[in-house]
């Protein structure tokens, strides 16, 4: 079982020198990723679905992880989850294969469409259209950084004449793990995805999940090019390796726990106790 860790850029990880002292002690440790979370803004006041308060600290991913890329050497920088239908996904291409060279290869790219509302107002994107979109820019970054000679004419996409690099250190472009419980997310994953991500997902909820997610596979069409789909799951509390047992039991291949993220101490107690417990 590989084990990361969820929420390297929000709460105390805001701070970029807590960041960095969590990002080294839980490679020193053994720790296999990092993962941040995203919203480029969050309702004010506080209203449903926001999963967090306005005034909550949440350093931009990519910014985020290219300075951890710095100081560190050996551990996975991943996004958990990146909002692809919010970006130009000629842009986005750009950035996220210019991360894969900065970490030298180490990036694992987490995307989801969203489900935030507000957040879509704020950024002028349609929210309807936001599945739609996530899929064809998906495969529009992928011609980015695949093809010699990239060209793209999908619904929301069209380019052609032009050429991005470098490319990615990762052949084709970092693993997209796909997250998300909708029925849309994981025919996603099973499309277009080298892994599937549940969030503050229990066992009983996660063996549920991989059911269908095993169905579909039986039942969708799948480039073989992508591989094995690889589960990986945020259990909704600190696991113990009794929990680590039964999710590895269903196929669950990586397991990442959440920080307390109130202080650059807590969190760092949560490295140092599932280092002891886990690894």
């Amino acid at each position: 079982m590989q084990i990361g860790l969820f929420g390297i850029n929000t709460g105390a990880c805001g701070n970029p020198s807590t960041a960095a002292a969590v990002a080294k002690a839980a490679e020193a440790a053994g720790f296999e990723s990092l993962w941040t979370g995203e919203h480029v803004v969050l309702p004010d006041p506080r209203e449903a679905p926001s999963p967090a308060a306005p005034e909550t600290p949440m350093l931009h991913p990519p910014a985020l992880l290219a300075f951890l890329a710095g100081q560190t050497s050996r551990i996975r920088l991943a996004t958990g989850i990146t909002l692809v239908a919010q970006r130009n996904p000629v842009v986005l291409a750009k950035e996220i294969g210019s991360l894969d060279v900065l970490c030298g290869g180490r990036l694992l790219f987490g995307i989801g469409a969203g489900y935030l509302h507000q957040e879509f107002k704020a950024l002028g994107v349609d929210f309807a259209s936001r599945g739609a979109r996530t899929d064809e820019y998906i495969d529009a970054m992928r011609e980015l950084w695949r093809a010699p000679k990239p060209t793209f004419d999908g619904k929301f996409v069209h380019f052609s004449g032009i050429n991005a690099q470098p490319r990615p250190v990762q052949a084709g472009g970092p693993p997209v793990i796909v997250g998300g419980t909708s029925p849309g997310a994981l025919k996603r994953a099973v499309r277009r995805g080298q892994g599937w991500y549940g969030f503050a997902l229990d066992v009983a909820t996660t063996g549920k999940v991989i059911g269908e997610l095993k169905r579909l596979l039986a039942d969708t069409p799948r480039d073989a090019a992508l591989g094995e789909l690889s589960f990986s799951v945020t259990p909704p509390v600190l696991p113990t390796q009794a929990m680590v047992d039964d999710y590895a039991a269903l196929g669950v291949t990586r397991i990442i726990p959440m920080l307390r993220n109130n202080s650059e101490a807590s969190a760092l107690d949560v490295v140092n106790k599932l280092a002891t417990d886990l690894l």
